[in-house]
């Protein structure tokens, strides 16, 4: 199998000829730069750093890393609009297309942010004089033809193509989290107006991406986390409320316009969704993370297998950063034992390869996958 084969196999429930890998294919499967930079010097390449997100700090992988890896994804990420307040202010400040300010501590590995603009007294009336970035504007899409014809005509890989998030990241980002969640309650017209003013900022985005690359895209990522460590980040009563009806309106309008199967990325514990999330069109779901409440693979392989495919679940909260080379194999193998049955996985870590994870772990990790022939494909 092509490594394009191999991915589109097991995420259309197909047995692939063995678990396909994916790392910086998403700005949530790559990795940390401190932690790139001895990644590529152990391949004996001086690294030559690109970011794929300026919050995380994520880099865009190059292309020996990725082939000594034998990873089967490729990432194509969209554009920046041409006109917005975006700018860097320095290398430890910078100012997002919505308005955002993060600033880096000295030390600091990741950008946290300290201005949320429409954080405090707002009203309805003020969203509506709120300089909204332009969707159509022309730097969203200007690079994304370029990215493609890249992994067509030099790797045989999947192309994973990003639309932006529909509603939850850039609404709590613009408003802050304290005055986010007592919206829900205190002011629920106010939490519709600020996601429609969102949503159909990004839902055009999206529809401008693919009507540009989408019908020639394998994978369609798009994220908002949805769930916290412990539990749900609100009620299923809001979830139904506020949610519901512009996740079904985002995921359909992505399979009118395409044919690449939808993957989610929600980090937490989101177990309580996942009916909710195949019924609206979620075909992938990530980054099944393995410590959080109710997230357990087997369980989650029992109930929902047959109707989703699982895309992550190698732990990294605890194992990679502070297990042994050889517990880093053993999670290996049991991912791909209890998920890897049938297809329906794709190996990778549970979001970001964080800078405290040894490049030792990185690299078993895998290299134990390519190496490790499952109790399903033997006789």
């Amino acid at each position: 199998m092509t490594h394009r084969e191999r991915l589109m196999a097991a995420v259309s429930h197909r047995q692939p000829d063995m678990v396909p890998l994916d790392l910086g294919s998403t700005v949530d499967s790559s990795i940390v730069v401190e932690g790139y930079e001895r990644l590529a010097r152990h391949y004996g390449m001086e690294p030559q750093i690109q970011l794929t997100n300026q919050m995380m700090r994520t880099v865009k992988l190059e292309e020996p890393v990725l082939e000594a890896l034998d990873i089967d994804t490729r990432g194509i990420f969209m554009g920046a609009p041409d006109r917005s307040p975006a700018k860097i202010v320095s290398d430890y400040e910078y100012i997002d297309l919505w308005g955002c300010t993060r600033v880096r501590p000295k030390g600091g590995y990741y950008f946290d942010q300290v201005e949320f603009p429409l954080q405090g007294e707002l009203s309805i009336a003020d969203l509506a004089k709120y300089p909204w970035p332009d969707p159509d504007d022309p730097g969203w899409i200007r690079p994304l033809r370029q990215q493609l014809n890249w992994i067509r005509n030099h790797t045989d890989c999947a192309a994973v193509l990003a639309v932006p998030a529909p509603v939850v990241h850039p609404t709590q980002y613009l408003r802050g989290f304290v005055d986010w969640y007592m919206d829900l309650v205190r002011d629920p017209k106010l939490v519709e107006a600020l996601f429609d003013a969102v949503f159909e900022v990004n839902l055009q985005v999206c529809k401008n991406i693919l009507a540009e690359l989408g019908p020639e895209a394998d994978i369609i990522l798009t994220a908002d986390d949805l769930g916290a460590q412990n539990g749900p980040q609100f009620s299923m009563e809001h979830y139904n409320k506020h949610l519901k009806e512009r996740y079904q309106t985002y995921f359909g309008t992505i399979h009118d316009m395409t044919p690449a199967k939808i993957l989610f990325h929600t980090c937490g514990s989101v177990a309580h969704l996942m009916d909710e999330l195949i019924g609206a069109g979620v075909d992938i779901i990530n980054p099944i993370q393995v410590s959080a409440a109710g997230m357990d693979p087997v369980e989650l392989n029992k109930k929902y297998g047959g109707r989703i495919a699982f895309w992550g679940a190698m732990d990294t909260q605890r194992v990679l950063p502070h297990g042994s080379v050889e517990d880093v194999k053993n999670m290996v193998e049991e991912r791909i034992e209890q998920l890897g049955e049938g297809g329906g996985y794709v190996l990778c870590a549970v979001h970001n390869i964080q800078p405290d994870v040894p490049t030792d772990n990185v690299v078993a990790m895998f290299e134990h996958a390519r190496e490790y022939v499952p109790s399903f494909m033997k006789g």
